[in-house]
């Protein structure tokens, strides 16, 4: 047998007598007369199907039923009474659930930085961070399994059906194994950069940043010797400790100080010259922000 729905109103007034033990007092509380209130408790036992008081001439009890359900009572109370401002805070993006992607770059610095600082300000925000590379974050977007996503991608990177904030700009500076022959040359240069093998992540992670290294490689006339390819920037410094070539990994990347494994930025006598850089930005799909990510969308813009 299905539950009839019981009204708060129903509830709130036997709290009032719960709290009482007299009808007329707790009918004066409710700005009511006693006998509605006496039909109305009455009306409450009928639906549940339990005694709740027991009445004598002279006093009102509650039953054990009665009891334990007072606790349980305020609480739906209380719930009620709060809905109306958790709604309005909804509203303004400050309750709710923001599904947040992002690139492992972006765990370097930015995102441990940014999710600190927005619990704090906007602790009744759950927020649900989901690492995912380029290539994968586009499929979230696409399905709606995420409301946006922080993406590395070379400067001028303009995603079809995607709306982006730029967040960060950052150089790409050299990882070398320790004991390469580069890692200690007091200026490197991108003529001796260019000539060695390269750990790389495939094309399909993030386009624009693959383009622009290996145009970098074309503008000179060389084509890139690719060693090996990995996904995560940690397994590819990792594999560049391992001695398989050097890498081109986001400034920020320096904060992962993986023994055997050296960071340098190329002489300044390139620098100028067609060395790609990388951004990284929020991304999200277009006219599909909720208030919390708009929440999201102003903290970040905040400087």
């Amino acid at each position: 047998m299905s539950e009839r729905l019981i009204e708060l109103r129903l509830w709130r007034q036997f709290l009032a007598l719960a709290d009482t033990l007299h009808f007329g007092r707790a009918a004066e509380r409710l700005h009511m007369t006693q006998p509605p209130l006496t039909q109305a408790i009455a009306h409450l036992e009928g639906l549940l199907g339990v005694r709740l008081f027991e009445r004598t001439k002279r006093s009102v009890l509650l039953t054990p039923a009665g009891a334990a359900l007072v606790p349980e009572a305020e609480a739906v109370v209380a719930r009620a009474l709060a809905l109306p401002a958790y709604a309005r805070a909804a509203a303004r993006g400050e309750m709710g659930r923001l599904r947040l992607a992002f690139v492992s770059t972006a765990g370097f610095s930015l995102l441990p930085r940014w999710v600190r600082a927005f619990r704090q300000q906007y602790p009744q925000v759950q927020l649900e961070l989901i690492e995912a590379t380029g290539d994968v974050q586009l499929q979230l977007l696409g399905s709606g399994a995420v409301d946006a996503g922080f993406m590395l991608h070379a400067p001028g990177f303009a995603p079809e059906g995607l709306t982006r904030m730029l967040l960060t700009s950052e150089p790409l500076v050299v990882a070398l194994p320790e004991h390469h022959v580069l890692a200690t040359v007091p200026s490197l240069t991108l003529g001796k950069v260019l000539a060695q093998p390269i750990v790389i992540f495939p094309r399909r992670i993030a386009p624009s940043l693959h383009d622009a290294i290996f145009a970098l490689y074309h503008a000179a006339g060389r084509s890139p010797q690719v060693a090996q390819e990995a996904i995560q920037m940690q397994t590819i410094v990792n594999l560049v400790s391992a001695g398989l070539g050097l890498a081109w990994v986001p400034q920020s990347v320096r904060q992962f100080q993986r023994p055997g494994v050296v960071y340098r930025e190329i002489g300044t006598g390139s620098r100028g010259r067609g060395l790609p850089g990388c951004e990284t930005s929020l991304v999200w799909a277009n006219g599909q922000a909720g208030p919390s990510l708009d929440r999201f969308l102003a903290f970040a813009g905040t400087p």
